[in-house]
């Protein structure tokens, strides 16, 4: 810690003393700091030594910025035993100090210089006598002045000192011993010792430093840890980022600034912060327009979309609401219309509610306030339960679902966070057999085993897991081609045959194709590779 030197507690007044009382020029504001006066008291200091010291001691505190969050102050003083005068968190006022230093009656005894550094390490600065915590790291600052030689050793417990981190200036007045104030303080000694010839020429010392009153560089002090830059303020140290960074709350890290969260970029996907620019993503599937911003729709795939979620009362409600949110992240993939995709949602918990069919809504917007307007049901898991419901009613015509002979891809979604408390087996395998492409998105505990056995083969490419319903939206990645073949059946084209098998086939196998994406991020196969080698 260099340049304590110019530090203000050291760099003030200092006038005839007769005159000390009034206060001159303006105060120096500085940023918070644990400072210690250590005064001895011996015998050697005569009565009007001592009077002469005490007002030094009255003239500086004029010139602190006193206060809890400011400068705190305590005095000892020291002969052959050491005498708390006030400690750190006694005062917040000058003028309580200064009574107390009024008051002060001299040990004169013997010079325990040593034992006095010691006191002044383990309890002055000590977080019960009112210093703050080290890791607020305010500068800890001890003045040591002394008449004479010490009776005691100092060099060994004044190192212990400076390695806690408490900064030593030893000023020696008269008689006091060179070696032993060398000893004492802080390096570069040039900048931590002082000498003067007497008691009378005390106030002279501070006197060649009143012109750096108030250019202390905090920064210099090494304890401010910040990331980028440190600026020296007369509050104290304050860190600074580099362009194209912000603060962090903890006052010190930097981190580069996400230009997506402060600016109306306008990107109708995902916005990608790029240092001192952003730009816009569509994606996988879509491209993005000449503005820039804007992601062309999938408008030739038509799709019969049934979407299960789980209801259940281990989901709880404010996973429900994510789960809410996705479902509508997913919407906005689709163009939602009653010639192209037809969304439906069915809920499901120990019992299965229909929100929605697949006929209702027409427009993204509605389904979308639909899906919003959905109320948690609760209680337990019957997922088989849900499948028949959509087996048996979600893909009928009469809730809205296209005709067989239209060849219209049938696709279900369920999502779950846990164990079926019902038998889902039957029900599973009956959807596949109706030719339902079946995709499960499992989320925290919900079972692998029951997951492989709702979606449809191969399990690889239609099981999807996330860890917690915070990080589902990470499957919306691999989600976005699901439900937009890159060919298919556009609006006004004439639907083809079904009895032309092939035409099925190739529109499933582009399908699937473009789920493949699925298996990037979150799925467990690796996992189950795993597990199977076992």
């Amino acid at each position: 810690m260099r340049g304590l030197l110019c530090w203000p507690v050291l760099l003030l007044l200092l006038q005839p003393w007769e005159t000390q009382l009034q206060l001159t020029g303006p105060r120096c504001h500085t940023g918070p700091l644990d400072l210690v006066f250590v005064i001895d008291s011996s015998r050697s200091v005569r009565p009007f030594e001592f009077e002469t010291m005490r007002q030094f001691l009255m003239g500086l505190l004029r010139g602190l910025n006193v206060g809890p969050n400011a400068t705190r102050v305590g005095v000892i003083q020291y002969s052959s035993q050491v005498q708390s005068v006030f400690p750190l968190r006694a005062f917040s006022r000058r003028e309580d100090m200064e009574r107390a230093i009024r008051d002060l009656v001299p040990l004169a005894q013997g010079t325990m210089t040593g034992l006095a550094i010691q006191y002044a390490m383990n309890v002055a600065f000590s977080v019960a006598e009112g210093a703050r915590p080290p890791e607020e790291r305010v500068p800890r600052v001890a003045v040591i002045v002394t008449d004479g030689r010490p009776q005691d050793r100092v060099a060994e417990v004044a190192a212990q000192a400076r390695a806690r981190g408490i900064e030593i200036y030893a000023v020696g007045v008269q008689r006091a011993d060179v070696g032993s104030l060398r000893a004492m303080a802080s390096p570069p000694l040039d900048e931590h010792v002082f000498l003067v010839e007497s008691f009378d020429l005390i106030q002279e010392f501070g006197l060649q430093f009143q012109s750096r009153l108030c250019a202390i560089d905090y920064c210099s002090f090494g304890n401010h840890s910040c990331q980028h830059e440190c600026v020296s303020t007369p509050g104290g140290p304050r860190c600074h980022c580099r362009e194209g960074h912000d603060l962090q709350p903890d006052g010190r890290s930097c981190q580069v600034r996400d230009l997506c969260n402060g600016v109306d970029h306008g990107c109708e996907f995902q916005c990608v912060s790029e240092g001192l620019s952003y730009r816009c993503l569509c994606p996988e599937g879509r491209q993005l327009q000449a503005d820039g911003k804007s992601c062309n729709r999938c408008r030739e795939g038509h799709v019969d979309l049934v979407l299960l979620v789980d209801g259940s009362k281990s989901v709880r409600p404010q996973n429900f609401e994510l789960v809410k949110r996705f479902v509508n992240q997913i919407v906005d993939f689709l163009d939602v219309s009653p010639e192209g995709t037809r969304v439906g949602l069915v809920q499901f918990s120990s019992r299965v509610r229909t929100e929605f069919p697949l006929g209702r809504y027409g427009t993204a917007a509605e389904v979308k306030q639909a899906v919003l307007a959905v109320e948690y049901m609760e209680r337990g898991t019957m997922t088989g339960l849900a499948l028949r419901h959509m087996v048996e009613h979600s893909f009928s015509e009469a809730q809205g679902a296209r005709p067989r002979a239209l060849n219209v891809p049938r696709v279900g979604l369920v999502f779950t966070d846990g164990r079926s408390q019902d038998d889902i087996s039957v029900w599973a395998a009956r959807a596949k057999e109706e030719g339902i492409v079946m995709y499960a998105v499992g989320v925290g505990k919900a079972v692998e085993a029951e997951l492989r056995e709702i979606a449809s083969e191969p399990a690889e490419l239609h099981v999807s897991y996330a860890p917690d319903f915070g990080t589902m939206t990470h499957l919306l990645e691999n989600l976005r081609g699901s439900i937009c073949p890159e060919e298919g059946i556009s609006a006004g084209t004439e639907l083809r045959s079904p009895c032309e098998c092939e035409s099925l086939v190739e529109f499933q196998g582009r399908t699937l194709g473009a789920l493949e994406s699925l298996t990037l991020n979150h799925i467990l196969w690796g996992w189950w590779r795993g597990l199977e080698g076992k």
